[in-house]
């Protein structure tokens, strides 16, 4: 079936379609991942959003349940050079088209990805269609013009929990974990490193946090804009003002951490999405290649300097990845360290986390 791309800027792609028929609007974005095509698909950071995949060749080797990254898929749309009908590997259960069908996602494929890729890197990131049942240009690009913007729009709303759950129950350090639409690769994380995990709602309240006496609070990573999550914010600003649980931020919560402690954020032109972003540890001139997703980013220039420490920055366009509270146990990184996928280097951190927790322990 043949299907369209366009962008709010007029820019036509036409190409055929997979997944389930339909038209989807979001924000179109690129992903840079040679591998990891599913984790992209079930992270709930990609909500409001259509990826495009810059590698050429998607879904050789399928499709399986146990590399999901949450419970449903929250992407708008899925852009592929080249879609394969019959993957080759041995734990694959089902192809990306199957999958795609099965949650009712709208893909394209058969288009000029580089193409799009570069036009998306000279005009910034945009919003767009995808549309099998529109093939008129004029109309497309009109629809792509009244879709809705990321920024202003909370959409941790739509892929947090509806109420807490256990993840990890038998562990040395009990870990809440906020979900702002959390991997369960970071849940995987912290389990393996020692610690039960009990993820809450974005909505969960400091003081019902503070009931359940955790040893450490985990951030989690989520979807758009964190200027918006006005609750969450107010939650982690509470939680600070007692200044004694270890705080963990990845992504998302990076950014709301960066808000609560007095900092501003803006819209990066294009984002950072892909497994194959430089990073370096100012503290140790380590430079760590790191899984990455987000197109919104902390002002370092609006931190306190006094309070906070810069501790990573992007080496693609020097933008802060990394911070510290100089007094109290409080720490985040914009990257994912849990790489999933991508390459564990910054798996490290959750063995930060871990130190920072035993230190208050033995303080008490």
């Amino acid at each position: 079936m043949k299907a369209m791309l366009a962008l709010e800027d007029g820019r036509i792609f036409e190409g055929i379609s997979f997944g389930s028929p339909g038209e989807r609007s979001g924000e179109v974005v690129f992903n840079t991942g040679m591998t990891g095509y599913q984790e992209v698909l079930t992270d709930p950071s990609y909500k409001g959003q259509i990826v495009t995949m810059t590698y050429p060749l998607i879904g050789n080797y399928g499709i399986n349940d146990e590399d999901a990254e949450s419970r449903s898929l929250w992407l708008d749309g899925f852009v592929v050079n080249e879609l394969c009908a019959k993957p080759s590997n041995w734990r694959s259960e089902k192809t990306v088209d199957a999958y795609l069908k099965e949650h009712n996602i709208t893909g394209i494929e058969g288009i000029d990805t580089r193409a799009l890729t570069r036009h998306i890197r000279d005009k910034g990131a945009m919003r767009g269609i995808i549309s099998t049942e529109d093939y008129d240009i004029d109309s497309l690009v009109s629809k792509a013009r009244k879709a809705q913007d990321l920024v202003g729009r909370d959409l941790t709303r739509a892929v947090t929990c509806k109420r807490p759950y256990d993840f990890a129950e038998e562990g040395g350090f009990q870990v809440v974990a906020m979900d702002f639409g959390v991997k369960y690769s970071i849940l995987r994380q912290l389990k393996e490193v020692g610690c039960s995990v009990k993820v809450v709602p974005a909505r969960t309240t400091a003081d019902e946090i503070r009931a359940l006496n955790p040893d450490g609070i985990l951030l989690s990573n989520g979807p758009g804009d964190p200027a918006p999550v006005s609750y969450a914010i107010d939650t982690i600003r509470a939680l600070l003002s007692a200044g004694t649980v270890p705080i963990f931020g990845i992504c998302l919560g990076h950014q709301l951490l960066g808000i609560a402690l007095g900092g501003t954020t803006y819209k990066l032109k294009f984002g950072h999405r892909g497994s194959n972003h430089p990073v370096k540890d100012i503290r140790t001139g380590k430079i760590h290649i790191t899984v990455q997703n987000h197109g919104f980013c902390v002002d370092m220039n609006t931190l306190d300097s006094n309070a906070i420490e810069i501790t990573h920055i992007n080496l693609n366009d020097q933008t802060l990845e990394g911070m510290r509270h100089r007094k109290m146990p409080v720490f985040s990184v914009q990257f994912h360290p849990e790489a999933g996928p991508g390459p564990h280097d910054a798996r490290y951190l959750f063995g930060h986390f871990i130190e920072m927790m035993e230190k208050r322990k033995n303080n008490e």
